[in-house]
């Protein structure tokens, strides 16, 4: 379990007193560094000032790597679908961004003003966090990534979580994770009840202008709906 110590975050806030959280994720091997500078081209004009967390995950061995240490939100054994999975990792790192969660009410921010967000392993543990908490956020992104834990988020997801909004975008070109893992996650994901808008893009493991674009638009929906 964490400690419920926040990690170490990059943050840029897009004006004074922010109303809203955006907290991103990163993937495998990667820092908060990764996805900071996507701020200025998910921002729009009339939005409310929002606080952008761009959390580093913890370091850990990776067994898929051959056991090299590199910042990881849970271990890879394999890329299988059907292989074993990290669930105590994923659960730590679910404690992790729980406490970063906590630490943006304290400022003044509800959970109902907080979207949660993140790339292949960030968007997995971004959505296991979405769906088991009793206060709903306010939109869950998924990146070129999946529903982790998928048969505990069965019994685990909670009567709050399934009124938040999933935006989920794939690349049809991924060789880490397949576009069909995402499809079948989306569909997990609508068959629990959650609303669900779905991407995809001619491009491999990474992230278009377009995907942005559509990300932003989606954000945007959120942000100025209140």
């Amino acid at each position: 379990m964490t400690d419920n110590i926040p990690l170490d975050c990059i943050e840029t806030q897009t004006g004074p007193e922010p109303a809203w959280a955006v907290l991103f994720l990163h993937g495998l091997g990667d820092s908060g560094n990764g996805f900071a500078p996507i701020v200025p081209a998910l921002v729009r004009p009339g939005w409310p000032p929002v606080r952008f967390v761009f959390p580093h995950a913890p370091v850990r061995a990776v067994t898929l790597n051959a056991g090299m240490r590199m910042r990881a939100w849970y271990d890879i054994i394999s890329l299988d679908r059907l292989s074993l999975e990290d669930e105590k990792g994923m659960r730590e790192s679910v404690g992790h961004v729980e406490a970063l969660i906590s630490r943006e009410e304290a400022r003044g921010i509800p959970a109902s003003r907080i979207v949660v967000a993140g790339f292949s392993q960030g968007g997995a543990i971004a959505v296991a966090t979405g769906l088991r908490r009793t206060r709903a956020l306010a939109g869950i992104g998924v990146l070129s990534s999946y529903l982790p834990m998928a048969a505990a988020t069965m019994v685990e997801i909670t009567t709050q979580a399934r009124s938040t909004p999933v935006f989920m975008a794939h690349g049809d070109f991924d060789p880490v994770i397949p576009a069909a893992f995402g499809r079948i996650s989306r569909d997990q994901l609508i068959a629990l009840g959650m609303q669900v808008e779905w991407h995809s893009y001619p491009i491999a493991h990474n992230v278009s202008d377009d995907e942005v674009a559509a990300l932003a638009a989606w954000l945007g929906t959120r942000l100025c709906a209140r």
